[in-house]
């Protein structure tokens, strides 16, 4: 069949995801999508087919931080729908692109109740009470202009998920129209005061520190050139891991929930913030900044607060500022390295050229050798020496975190989960060197992301090296999308530490004084599970960890089916 015999609201989607650069879709196929699926060959598009619609979601997620394109789920409607939200809603909680294309009831039935296969009462209601927006189309020229309108927002805007909703009478009835040419949304433009009264603070400041968050992923190397010249240290949360290589002589790593690192936030007398909200589930009870509670200023400490944002509503979110640059963090660096560099030092900024920063004859040749003998990186030693403080680096999960980056390289991708070898391991033993090394979700914490995070990691680039690292309870939300792997033939070490069911949670009810309940669980023989999906599986004893797991995993890189490690810890 040709496209004109079948020239449907299928068509106008997939031929405009075609023109927007998508190559890859997860999601299920059922009664009411077929049409999405009837054009994806033609266009070479793949389709990848996990075991649940979470499971896609999350595949997506991690697809994207690894390839950088939003990741695009087509899911049938009713249920197939409702089951991907909770990959959708981790998706808004961590600000990550994701489009969840969906079939809905024919029009004229909204709200309905005939008793229609997978009914539901107002889908794209209830989807957009949880993401960035949905909406339930009306014609196939809509739809396709939908798509391009998606596109344009994870360009310019805070990215978020986004669904579309594509009424079954629609979606199989006629497209007259053409694919919309792909467009960019309209930042706001950068206001050149505030990068002025930026650049008149940074060229004053003496104890400057460096925030990032997920908002600056895509600035790496604008990151890199101004704390260099300003010979800054570098503190990220869990999604700006790797803004800046975590072996730089500035970078203090993912650690912005350490004690330490928000003493230092507090002594700066300039704190750039970058990308960031600056979130509870980041800062576990603590505070960034010179503040006495959470969003209240001391105002008894001089200091001033530059941040950056392309949400405008971030701005002053859980830290008022004193500068606020609604822009994208790349685009703010650069305007402000450029007003820097333009040889109008002050007194201060003459000193700071003295000492190998602003106003010397090249931030680009001043770069790391500078800030190696300079107070910044003084600074982070000094940190360093002292996080013994902060953080248990000998935690099973830091262990294996470091076990798994021997055995698979320093380019390794770890992909975690709700876990607490990840949240007490991997977010601060990984040594990333890129922003996409770890893909966690901080925010929404959600059980089940790990496994098909990284395999939407695999799928994205064949030729990383991708490790999963996750506890038994998390584990057992998705161990079905090992047979996902195992079917798309990626050789992928799924490394499950598990300590009989929800360890954290059984400490905390003893804390509260609670006999523990519910929390120990049954535990399955994950290496035979695994190899029951046509995968490998390998037990390795706590006590044999650092012998056996390096090489184990170096193996299991090697094949084309996935390795399930299971390492038991306690009894």
């Amino acid at each position: 069949m040709t496209n004109e015999e079948f020239r449907n609201g299928g068509l106008a989607v997939v031929a405009t995801l075609a023109a927007h650069g998508v190559d890859t879709i997860f999601g299920i196929p059922g009664t009411h999508n077929l049409e999405f699926y009837r054009h994806l060959p033609e266009y070479g598009i793949r389709a990848v087919t996990p075991r649940h619609e979470q499971g896609a979601g999350y595949g997506a997620d991690g697809y994207f931080l690894v390839s950088g394109k939003p990741g695009v789920v087509i899911t049938t409607s009713g249920p197939g729908l409702t089951n991907v939200l909770t990959a959708a809603a981790t998706a808004y909680a961590e600000s990550r692109p994701m489009l969840i294309l969906s079939p809905g009831v024919p029009t004229g039935l909204e709200r309905a109740d005939v008793g229609m296969l997978h009914e539901t009462k107002d889908s794209s209601g209830a989807v957009g009470r949880l993401l960035v927006s949905s909406q339930r189309t009306r014609t196939a020229e809509g739809a396709a202009q939908a798509v391009a309108e998606a596109f344009a927002m994870f360009d310019s805007a805070r990215p978020g998920p986004v669904h579309i909703e594509v009424p079954l009478d629609v979606l199989e009835g006629a497209w007259n129209g053409s694919v919309p040419a792909p467009f960019s949304g309209r930042r706001p433009a950068l206001d050149d005061h505030v990068v002025t009264r930026a650049a008149e603070a940074v060229r004053s400041a003496r104890r400057p520190l460096v925030i990032a968050g997920g908002g600056a992923r895509r600035a790496q190397h604008e990151v890199a050139r101004f704390v260099e010249a300003l010979d800054a240290p570098v503190a990220t949360t869990a999604n700006g891991k790797g803004i800046l290589p975590e072996d730089h002589p500035l970078s203090l790593g993912s650690n912005v929930r350490f004690p330490s690192v928000q003493a230092e936030s507090a002594a700066a007398d300039v704190l750039i913030v970058l990308g960031s909200e600056l979130a509870d589930s980041d800062l576990w009870g603590g505070v960034i900044g010179a503040q006495s509670a959470i969003g209240v200023r001391d105002q008894s400490v001089e200091q001033t607060v530059i941040r950056c944002d392309i949400d405008p509503d971030q701005l002053n979110k859980n830290l008022p500022g004193d500068i606020l640059a609604c822009a994208d963090t790349a685009e703010f660096l650069t305007a402000l390295m450029d007003v820097l560099d333009d040889g109008t030092a002050t007194d201060d900024a003459a000193t700071a050229a003295a000492a190998g920063g602003f106003g010397s004859e090249s931030p680009e040749t001043n770069g790391t050798a500078a800030s190696a003998k300079g107070s910044g990186a003084a600074r982070v030693q000094e940190i360093r020496e002292n996080r013994d403080a902060d953080f248990d680096f000998s935690s099973i999960g830091s262990r294996v975190t470091r076990l798994v980056e021997d055995g698979a390289g320093p380019d390794v991708v770890i992909a975690g989960d709700s876990s607490q070898v990840t949240y007490d391991g991997s977010v601060h033993a990984l040594s990333a060197r890129t922003p996409d090394q770890l893909l966690y979700m901080p925010g929404f914490a959600t059980l089940g992301y790990g496994i098909p995070a990284a395999l939407g990691a695999k799928v994205a680039d064949p030729t990383r090296p991708v490790a999963c690292i996750v506890g038994d309870g998390a584990a057992m939300f998705s161990v079905q999308e090992v047979m996902t792997a195992t079917e798309l033939g990626l050789g992928i070490p799924f490394v499950v530490v598990d300590n009989g069911g929800y360890a954290e949670i059984e400490g905390q009810m003893v804390e509260r004084d609670m006999e523990p309940f519910a929390v120990r669980l049954a535990r399955p023989d994950f290496a035979s599970l695994g190899r029951s999906m046509g995968g490998a599986g390998v037990t390795i004893a706590e006590s044999d960890i650092d012998s056996d797991l390096p090489s184990t995993v170096a193996e299991a890189l090697d094949r084309t089916v996935p390795t399930v490690i299971h390492i038991t810890v306690g009894n």
